[in-house]
């Protein structure tokens, strides 16, 4: 029923509070607050239809008598139930629970315009409009923040000559490096289709397999598997690109996103307590921080460039995404610093509407031949048009900051039609044009086709070999036996023992302390040993 004195639907209350209610919204987190800072900024207003009409009462359906049937005319009601029953697109295969927020790319040297033509590069101190989403590899809408699990970090630059989406990961290597095998990966790390659980069988089973997963496997269960928060993780973008400079020079890259916060995790025990206490604490954090505006996280920017005799001459494939560039031959160069400095005005409508793809590219940046990079501008492109439609792009969120100019029209929801523009090319008639300045790299392939191995190599376990023993120090390697144990245990014993083969390779200590964890843990008499036979054997 409205409220006839005041004109506000009765649905609202005053806005003036107690000094206590005062006093407890005080002692809340800013996130906690979101209701009550929308109350305090904005009048209420009058309900109405999706046509836009007013509406007189939203709390009661319309019945013939108060026992009668639900009429079909009640539109309120029918829009209300039809409405929700969409409300939800369909969640994103990985990489499913996100948060995200906006700031800009401030470009810090000039060194971008010597070795590409990407025009948000070529200019000291330059700004670029930029959103960001931060995620998980395996998780789900509703997961826990604080799980371990790889983490995705997606940048869309708004750039004068088109978005261009920059996709990492806060780890700098991924499971593999052939893209025909991404959706066994994805599948064993999801439930099984029979239990709807996760399963550490077809998990371990399928990363035991593939002995390129190890050097991935190696940093995930190290410190660095649960970062603390978002804030506190660096994203790689694990891909190989190509650069092309104004003189047509061609360099490939790859991109490193440095937090200027720190690298942080979090204990294993904590993240746990965390999960069952707070499943958004990643997101909570984010929220909060930016919020509270007195320290913006911003990251910086940085490139490692390979020139094309430098990538002929390499020891180890630089498209092989199982494998990093040493620092040594390849150093950072820094490009700029991403500061994030606003919030999502709605979460579903500029995060869970927010849709990146290796598609997005601009001038001066191009792809390479590394194979899960060039599969991915499917891949991506593909789920999009499969999660909001083939219109997609036209969302503001996702829509770049210069006109779009195509021939691409109609479809679901399609937000801009180009008016009369013709819709064909080549035209007569001031369609849209090409440019050869924009033309892409030259460059030749050959070879016989077949199923080739992606890295011809044969060294799976090097690089993970000096992360180990290099890097990690003694506490550090302990901790990895134990989290490695700590999941290995809940597989059968062929699992265990092939991941210890590989794990091998690595180094024995780590075997060694592995199994020390292992056998506090699994049963150990013969009592115990004939039960978990048993128990075997039934299944």
């Amino acid at each position: 029923m409205q409220n006839q004195s005041n004109n506000i639907p009765s649905g609202n209350v005053q806005n003036s509070i107690s000094s206590n209610e005062a006093l407890f919204l005080l002692n809340r987190d800013v996130s906690a607050n979101q209701l009550q800072t929308y109350r305090s900024n904005n009048e209420p207003i009058l309900m109405t239809s999706l046509s836009g009409m007013p509406i007189g009462d939203k709390v009661y359906s319309l019945t013939a008598g108060s026992r009668g049937p639900i009429l079909l005319q009640d539109t309120c009601l029918l829009d209300e139930l039809g409405q929700f029953n969409e409300e939800k697109t369909p969640e994103r295969c990985s990489y499913a629970k996100g948060s995200g927020a906006f700031g800009f790319f401030q470009c810090t040297t000039d060194i971008g315009s010597t070795i590409t033509r990407a025009h948000f590069l070529d200019t000291r101190n330059k700004q670029t409009p930029i959103a960001m989403r931060f995620s998980r590899f395996r998780s789900e809408l509703g997961s826990s923040d604080t799980i371990r699990d790889v983490r995705g970090m997606a940048i869309k630059f708004y750039t004068d000559c088109g978005n261009f989406d920059l996709i990492c990961n806060h780890l700098p290597v991924f499971f593999i490096r052939d893209p025909i095998l991404y959706p066994s990966l994805v599948h064993s790390q999801k439930r099984n289709p029979v239990t709807n659980l996760f399963d550490y069988d077809a998990y371990w089973d399928f990363l035991t397999l593939r002995p390129e997963t190890t050097h991935c496997l190696i940093l995930l269960y190290s410190h660095r598997g649960i970062p603390n928060g978002y804030r506190y993780m660096n994203g790689y973008s694990v891909n190989t690109y190509k650069f092309i400079s104004r003189d047509d020079e061609i360099s490939y890259v790859r991109f490193h996103v440095k937090s200027n916060q720190g690298i942080n995790s979090i204990d294993p025990t904590k993240a746990l307590v965390l999960a069952g206490l707070d499943s958004d604490y990643a997101t909570r954090d984010l929220y909060n921080t930016i919020c509270i505006n007195k320290e913006l996280p911003s990251w910086t920017v940085c490139i490692q460039q390979m020139n094309e005799q430098e990538m002929k001459n390499s020891l180890f494939d630089p498209f092989d995404t199982t494998k990093i560039w040493p620092k040594t031959y390849y150093p950072l160069i820094a490009l700029g610093t991403i500061i994030l400095n606003r919030l999502p005005t709605n979460h579903f409508s500029e995060i869970e509407q927010l849709a990146f793809s290796p598609a997005n590219l601009v001038p001066g940046i191009e792809l390479s031949l590394d194979k899960m990079l060039q599969a991915r501008v499917f891949a991506y492109s593909d789920a999009q048009r499969y999660r909001l439609g083939k219109n997609y792009a036209q969302l503001p969120v996702n829509r770049s900051l210069n006109p779009m100019a195509n021939n691409c029209r109609n479809g679901y929801m399609c937000l801009n039609n180009q008016n009369g523009a013709p819709n064909y090319f080549p035209n007569s008639f001031h369609g849209a044009t090409t440019s050869y300045r924009f033309k892409e790299s030259i460059y030749s392939v050959e070879g016989n086709v077949a199923r080739y191995e992606c890295s011809n190599d044969n060294d799976e376990f090097s690089q993970a070999k000096t992360f180990y023993r290099q890097i990690l120090s003694p506490d550090e390697r302990i901790n990895l036996a134990r989290n490695l144990a700590k999941s290995l245990t809940l597989t059968q014993q062929f699992i265990c023992k092939r991941a210890l083969e590989n794990f091998s390779n690595v180094d024995q200590d780590l075997v060694n302390d592995i199994q020390h964890f292992l056998n506090l843990q699994r049963p150990t008499t013969m009592e115990d040993s004939n039960i978990q036979t048993d128990l075997e054997r039934k299944i």
